[in-house]
């Protein structure tokens, strides 16, 4: 719901708790969907360095084991690189790489 999205941004560069910031993103990317990927790609384009690192912590952590999942996941920001707002754009193109240096654990045959 877009209600949801400043929200769920706010919770995702949470001042007080890089806790906080980790779990709410790594939930957002366990979603495995466009919505998910929106809020985490638009908080890395505005994100503090500490911020981004927990964020890329998050990225590894729901994508490590499946390269399948990841694949899914680097398609969907792919899309999100072509979005008009280019701070989203930015911020996709950085979930993007990141998400392409994981090395996955299971590899479809």
């Amino acid at each position: 719901m877009e209600e949801a999205v400043d929200p769920l941004l706010e919770l995702v560069l949470d001042r007080e708790d890089t806790f906080v910031t980790r779990v709410t993103a790594e939930a957002l990317l366990r979603r495995q969907d466009k919505a998910g990927l929106l809020i985490v790609a638009s908080a890395l384009a505005i994100a503090s360095p500490n911020h981004g690192d927990w964020i890329h912590t998050a990225v590894r952590d729901a994508f490590a084991i499946y390269a399948s999942d990841r694949d899914d996941a680097m398609r969907l920001c792919e899309e999100l690189t072509r979005d008009p707002d280019e701070r989203l754009a930015l911020g996709a193109r950085e979930l993007n790489e990141s998400l392409a240096g994981i090395p996955c654990v299971l590899h479809p045959e």
